[in-house]
């Protein structure tokens, strides 16, 4: 069974032809990397930024997510630096860890809302990944399948998270959340992961 069913929009400033804007979801030996990224400032200098923190964390998926983020701030202190937020899915345990270095909004909506927060919202801390990097604290909720979570750059207005629920196909809440809340000054990306592999 897939791990997750997912969807992704994005778009560069207008008059741009490069996104600092990306996303990584890969497997790795615990189960799902899934990260977005937003290189600072837009255009081609925020595009290479964003691509080498997306390299970084590919070649080094195994790694457990502090010494990720940590491993590609050293990597990236040559370039202007970028903001992520980082999840790794524990299908078998069902559990995810997350952690947010910047404003790259993060939102857990859960399928099952009498066990707890309907919604539960990674907490961001301050700082450029390759420039000032703030003390790391990761989070670990428990998962279950249905689950559905929510990435946004801040191209992306805040005010997004009134508007999501996990019933809407992810591609489709993706697509949606670009066009309705996408703010046009910025490089914009949306990625919807909804949770289908958790053992229950």
């Amino acid at each position: 069974m897939p791990l997750v069913e997912y969807g992704v929009a994005s778009s560069p400033l207008r008059g741009q032809t490069e996104s600092g804007d990306q996303h990584l979801l890969r497997c790795n030996q615990c189960g799902i990397l899934i990260a977005v990224i937003d290189g600072i400032g837009h255009g081609e200098e925020a595009a290479g930024a964003a691509s080498a923190a997306a390299l970084f964390l590919k070649r080094n998926i195994n790694e457990p997510i502090i010494s990720l983020v940590e491993g590609c701030h050293e990597r990236l202190r040559c370039t202007r630096g970028v903001v992520l937020s980082v999840a790794s899915i524990d299908p078998a345990h069902g559990m995810m860890t997350w952690l947010g270095v910047g404003n790259v909004q993060g939102v857990l909506m859960r399928s099952d809302t009498t066990k707890g927060n309907a919604k539960e919202v990674l907490l961001l801390r301050a700082g450029v990944v390759g420039a000032q990097l703030p003390p790391l604290q990761a989070a670990v909720l428990p998962i279950t399948r249905g689950d559905t979570l929510f990435f946004a750059t801040d191209g992306i207005r805040s005010n997004f998270v009134e508007s999501l629920t996990t019933r809407e196909n992810p591609q489709r809440a993706a697509d949606r959340i670009l066009k309705e809340f996408g703010s046009g000054n910025d490089d914009a990306l949306v990625l919807v992961s909804r949770l289908t592999g958790i053992r229950l």
